[in-house]
């Protein structure tokens, strides 16, 4: 970190005012702020409160300067999880080297300046190799029952030969031979060949992923016709594939004129392809920052909050991710049909497409370990590019787009449908989607595995699973039941556009006029707590022998500490606003 220490003009600034618009502030703090290697860090002067606001370079997403007032310059920082941060700095001089700091510090040039690398929680280096180890794809698979007579493990990408963003380990159709796999990979884009994402135990049927045909206008490929063939021999129960196209059928026919494009129906006998109509990153970035723009309209009409909503097309995009998933999960659990799946270069619309059918079809990705397996296996592991994505580096902004805050808004959309089918609850997801962006884990850096082995990660970051995992506590959703109906078997969920609603918690733009309250969820989960224990001194009461007494001093203390934990510091109820 001291490469970036050495791009900090002024350290240190005093009788500094910061308003964060975003949470609705209505009074600006004065303070000093600090600039570190890694954190812009806010004091209050009161010395009652001395509140600190700590803001990582890596979250910020830009940093504006609007003209000077009367009162001093002017700064904007405006961060990747939606929070805005007003500065007014006293002099100007002041405000343009702090400007020019962090125009620099949020900029990392590569991948040596990113917090990950330094980092440092209090853990041993024993501890830190086995965090990254807490997470075990093979076991995954063996849940799944693969390997087994259909599918086997492929040694065709060890050293990521075939493929250089995919996994080295990979489940491939137990008829596919080598010469297969490889003459399939080079009539693929990227080289990403078909492979198991996902085997339904009790139909057979499976969720295979690979990137678009390099066909063009009449190209074709025996290797690749055979590795179709192949998966659907995997799946005795049905003589064909679902090929779903996540692209609108205009963008795929585009694609053929560059020499790519889809499967020709004529040349793949043993396929039904269908074309889904997610649209691409572009839209999806232009579509996420028209929504942004909604929620920071200074108090604006019901017409022109829905009006902005609408016209952002967001929860249209919403709606069209879930419906891939859906389409999926109801070819393989109910026609027991296999599913090829695939967008351009079948790591973004492919990794949302399939890790949605995956939550749809499995309860155990929607449990708390379960969904980090799943967004390893699928996000991780298959390359998606977290770095280009997430602009963790100065790079080409063409290549941000918020594909996984997608993925993350559709499971919230399904946790309001099904409120008891999910361990997790809002909170978690929330915290992914920080991780995601902050660049603090080396769990969610680079853009395939390949390149995380080459920069040593394990050797010189954290993973984010084991932090998540120890802090489930403030994850859990109360009113999750394993053995409640609707957290078993399949989700169907309603797709019909009345259904899907903005997540205020993730954008958090509207303003609160009164101090934040207790959540439902803490709330819930208070209640739980106190059921529990009540459940624990009756059994306790129940097992004293006849005559006997129970007194149990630490539980009364507990219920006096409760009692004053669960009210507001109004001293009224904590419901929320």
């Amino acid at each position: 970190m001291l490469v970036m220490m050495e791009h900090i003009r002024t350290p240190k600034v005093e009788n500094v005012r910061l308003l964060e618009r975003s949470s609705g502030q209505r009074k600006a703090s004065v303070g000093t702020l600090y600039l570190s290697a890694t954190h812009t860090i806010f004091v209050e002067n009161n010395p009652e409160t001395r509140r600190e606001t700590w803001v990582l370079h890596s979250m910020v997403s830009s940093v504006e300067r609007p003209p000077p007032t009367p009162a001093g310059s002017q700064l904007v920082l405006r961060c990747k999880d939606f929070r805005v941060f007003q500065v007014l700095v006293p002099q100007e001089r002041d405000c343009l080297e702090v400007h020019a700091s962090l125009v620099r510090l949020s900029r990392p040039e590569k991948y040596g300046e990113l917090y990950c690398l330094s980092f440092n929680p209090n853990v041993n280096k024993e501890e830190r190799e086995e965090s990254w180890s807490f997470i075990d794809l093979k076991a995954d698979y063996k849940r799944m029952g693969v390997p087994n007579n259909l599918w086997v493990s492929t040694a065709a990408n060890s050293e990521y030969r075939v493929c250089d963003t995919y996994p080295a380990e990979l489940f491939v159709p137990k008829s596919a031979t080598p010469a297969v796999i490889v003459g399939s990979s080079r009539f693929r884009s990227r080289g990403r060949f078909p492979a198991l994402s996902y085997f339904h135990q009790d139909t057979l049927a499976a969720v295979c992923r690979c990137s678009q045909p390099l066909s063009g206008f009449s190209g074709r490929c025996q290797e690749d016709e055979l590795m179709l063939q192949a998966v659907m021999k995997s799946n005795p129960g049905s003589d064909f594939i679902y090929v779903v196209d996540t692209r609108p059928k205009l963008n795929a026919m585009a694609n053929r004129a560059a020499g790519k494009g889809y499967e020709n129906e004529d040349h793949y006998s043993n396929i039904r392809l269908l074309f889904i109509g997610i649209e691409n990153i572009h839209v999806m970035r232009s579509s996420q920052q028209k929504i942004v723009d909604v929620g920071e309209m200074r108090a604006p009409s019901m017409t022109d909050f829905l009006w902005g909503l609408e016209s952002s097309g967001w929860l249209k995009h919403i709606k069209a991710v879930l419906d891939a998933g859906v389409f999926i999960a109801k070819a393989v659990a109910d026609e027991g049909v296999s599913v090829l799946v695939h967008c351009s270069d079948g790591w973004d619309r492919t990794a949302q497409a399939c890790s949605v059918a995956s939550i749809l079809l499995d309860p155990f990705y929607r449990t708390i370990k379960g969904f980090m397996v799943l967004i390893e296996r699928d996000w991780v592991s298959f390359g998606h590019k977290f770095s280009h994505r997430y602009a963790h580096l100065d790079g080409d902004p063409k290549e941000v787009s918020p594909v996984m805050d997608q993925f993350l808004e559709c499971v919230w959309q399904l946790s309001e449908q099904f409120p008891c089918a999910f361990e997790f609850n809002e909170r978690f997801l929330i915290t992914i989607h920080s991780h995601v962006y902050s660049c603090q884990y080396g769990t969610f850096l680079g853009n395939c595995e390949k390149e995380r082995r080459d920069m040593r990660l394990r050797e010189r970051s954290h993973s984010a699973w084991p932090q998540l995992w120890k802090d489930r506590s403030q994850h859990t959703n109360p009113l999750y039941k394993a053995e409640l109906s609707q957290s078993q078997g399949i989700l169907r969920p309603n797709t019909t556009p009345y259904c899907f609603k903005m997540w205020k918690g993730l954008y958090n733009h509207l303003e609160k006029t009164t101090p934040p309250r207790q959540s439902p969820a803490d709330f819930l989960s208070a209640v739980r707590e106190e059921s529990q224990q009540l459940e624990e001194e009756l059994t306790n009461h129940q097992e004293v022998p006849a005559g006997g007494t129970a007194h149990h001093p630490e539980q009364e203390d507990r219920r006096s500490h409760r009692g004053t934990n669960q009210v507001g510091e109004d001293g009224g109820s904590e419901e929320e606003e």
